[in-house]
């Protein structure tokens, strides 16, 4: 996801180009590789869920047995599981290889600790409330508001980076038998084979909303102008910050 989640980096500084440099080739790279595997594991993962749209608590599971979660979605025993778990794989270990690197490049350049912990004033039930409020009515940010972090964003950036994800790599990690067979630790701290698959689905709901409400976001501040400083790594204006 990173995604969405892989941002700028850098100290906010005083600009006398129109146009300043705003995110990192790092940054905008590792952005780019985290949307495409995001994407195929959303294609992936839904091709996965067709073969078997129920969930259930514990070890085991299956046709016959009680779901603690059934969906409204056709049941296509065998369906398109195989192409969608070799996809599913294959994405799974580029989004972890480049979350990695963000989030190395985020704790060396204190990133994390400068640009998204929450300030002490942020966490005021005022501040939160307000914030809270500018989204649900989709306000459009205000210019400044480019350079900088609401609590909203800090606090669901870091929740993304430092929660879903690794809950995602882990129970992941803990729905494959060939790993699970030499580190069986993966599966039975996940509470069992199903449980992780439960948590794993949820988790991802989580962050396919965290993403559309990302891109939602970006098209209400200006789709052009924010993705095209994705894109070419500088953004019109006098100040830069990642």
């Amino acid at each position: 996801m990173a995604t969405t989640t892989y941002l700028e980096a850098g100290s906010i500084q005083e600009a006398s180009r129109p146009d300043a440099a705003r995110f990192s080739l790092l940054v905008r790279i590792t952005h780019w590789l985290n949307t495409i595997s995001f994407v195929a594991l959303v294609v992936s993962g839904f091709g996965i869920l067709l073969a078997h749209p129920r969930f259930y608590w514990g070890e085991t599971g299956g046709l016959g047995t009680p779901s603690i979660l059934d969906l409204p979605l056709p049941f296509m025993l065998g369906g398109p599981s195989g192409w969608g778990r070799y996809m599913h794989f294959q994405a799974a270990w580029l989004c972890v290889l480049t979350g990695l690197l963000y989030a190395i490049s985020g704790l060396v350049s204190q990133h994390f600790r400068r640009n998204l912990l929450p300030a002490k004033g942020q966490l005021s039930v005022s501040s939160l409330k307000s914030d809270l409020w500018n989204h649900l009515r989709f306000k459009k940010p205000a210019a400044e508001e480019a350079y900088s972090y609401n609590i909203l964003q800090r606090l669901s950036y870091l929740a993304v980076v430092f929660i879903l994800f690794p809950l995602m790599i882990w129970t992941g990690i803990a729905m494959s038998p060939a790993v699970t067979s030499v580190f069986p630790f993966f599966v039975r701290s996940s509470g069992g084979y199903e449980t992780a698959r439960t948590i794993h689905f949820f988790a991802a709901n989580l962050l396919v909303l965290f993403v559309l409400i990302h891109v939602a976001m970006v098209c209400l501040a200006g789709f052009v102008q924010r993705t095209g400083a994705m894109i070419t790594g500088r953004v019109s204006g006098g100040r830069v910050r990642p």
